[in-house]
C-alpha cells in the first residue's frame, strides 16, 4: 500500500456503504468459520444496530476509506476492519492507536479461532483477560476477552 495513512471521524451518509463493504470483505476473509447464513444475519445487525450507536473512525491512503474502528460504550471495540488487501498496512495499528488517544486503556473481544485478531491485538499491547463459549448472537464460538491499559 502507498501513501499515509489518515484517520477521520466516521461520516453517515458518505461512509456507511463503503464502511458495510469493508466489514462484508474482512468478515468473509476472517470470520468464515461463521458460515454464510450467519454472516448474512450479521451483516444486517451490524448495518441496523451497531453502526448507529457506534463511536467510528475510519482510515484509508490517498482518498479511499480502507478500514474502519467503532468503539461502543467507553473504550470497548465493538469492531476493527481492514479491508483484505491493505491489511498489514498500518492502517489497524493507526485506527487503534487513535482510539486509545481518545479513550486511553481499550478492550475488546475476538473470536478464539481468528488467529489473526489474536495476534495483532497482542502485537498492539492487548492481553487476554478471559473469555466466553458463546459469541453474541449464542453461536457456540469461543470469545477471548483483552484488554490494553492506557499509554500501551
Amino acid at each position: 500500500m502507498n501513501g499515509r495513512v489518515w484517520v477521520r471521524d466516521y461520516d453517515a451518509p458518505r461512509d456507511l456503504e463503503r464502511c458495510m463493504a469493508i466489514w462484508e470483505a474482512a468478515s468473509a476473509d476472517a470470520h468464515g468459520f461463521l458460515g454464510r447464513a450467519a454472516l448474512e444475519a450479521d451483516r444486517e445487525l451490524v448495518r441496523a444496530l451497531y453502526m448507529p450507536k457506534a463511536e467510528i473512525l475510519v482510515a484509508g491512503t490517498g482518498l479511499r476509506v480502507m478500514g474502519f474502528l467503532a468503539l461502543l460504550d467507553d473504550g470497548h471495540v465493538g469492531g476493527l476492519f481492514v479491508m483484505p488487501g491493505a491489511q498489514g498496512g498500518g492502517i489497524g495499528r493507526r485506527l487503534v492507536e487513535a482510539a486509545a488517544a481518545r479513550h486511553g486503556a481499550l478492550t475488546v473481544e475476538v473470536y478464539a479461532a481468528n488467529a489473526g485478531a489474536r495476534s495483532f491485538y497482542g502485537a498492539m499491547g492487548f492481553r487476554a483477560t478471559g473469555s466466553r463459549a458463546e459469541d453474541d448472537q449464542g453461536r457456540p464460538h469461543p470469545l477471548i476477552a483483552m484488554w490494553r491499559p492506557a499509554g500501551a
